[in-house]
């Protein structure tokens, strides 16, 4: 599959060959939401915690007669049914993250690069770089791109003037080849992929 190359100027420079095994295969909605569920589910902290009956700093006496006293018969002020009591149940610190296998991340990532690609939403760039790492330049460079929200995968490392340049600006994202991922491919509307990029997410995807 032939797939035309541009500038960031949005003027093509020239054709790349995209392996159909990689960039047009069906497009599984099932292993897609998988991995982004094993995805958010492994970054979250896991640190939520309440205090239980045995952890608050209140009075072991106890408070009232056995009997007699015309109520209910109490122990301690620790309990649950009390104001400042401990609570029952609650979230105590753990992980929540999951396994999931290798060829089923693979396949979904083969998967959100085929969505993007057959809904006209993959964009080849001949490189992502910008020297003067303005904004401004940026931003109306982008205005020429018909998505509201753009991620941008790059070669191995990130150009330090296009990344400055980016990180002011709603909606955009810029990530290495390394860090490509469902979640984030499937969460803006366009993905743009330079020919380095490209060329490495074939070699570890195919």
């Amino acid at each position: 599959m032939k797939a035309p190359v541009v500038t960031i100027d949005q003027e093509k420079v020239g054709e790349v060959e995209l392996l159909d095994s990689v960039f047009d295969t069906a497009v599984r909605a099932d292993l897609m939401h998988r991995t982004v569920t094993w995805q958010l589910a492994k970054r979250r902290q896991g640190t939520h915690k309440v205090k239980t009956r045995s952890e608050n700093n209140r009075t072991k006496k106890k408070f009232g007669r056995q009997k007699g006293g015309g109520g209910a018969r109490h122990g301690s002020r620790n309990a649950h049914i009390f104001i400042g009591g401990g609570q029952v149940h609650g979230p105590t610190p753990r992980d929540h993250g999951f396994d999931l296998q290798k060829k089923v991340r693979k396949a979904a990532l083969r998967s959100a690069l085929s969505s993007k690609q057959q809904g006209g939403q993959l964009i080849i760039l001949e490189d992502a770089k910008l020297d003067s790492g303005r904004t401004r330049e940026l931003a109306a460079k982008l205005a020429k791109f018909d998505a509201k929200s753009i991620l941008f995968v790059t070669g191995a490392d990130v150009d330090a003037g296009f990344a400055r340049a980016a990180q002011n600006l709603i909606g955009i994202d810029v990530l290495p080849q390394q860090g490509a991922n469902v979640y984030d491919i499937l969460k803006h509307d366009a993905l743009v992929l330079t020919k380095d990029a490209a060329a490495a997410l074939e070699e570890r995807l195919s």
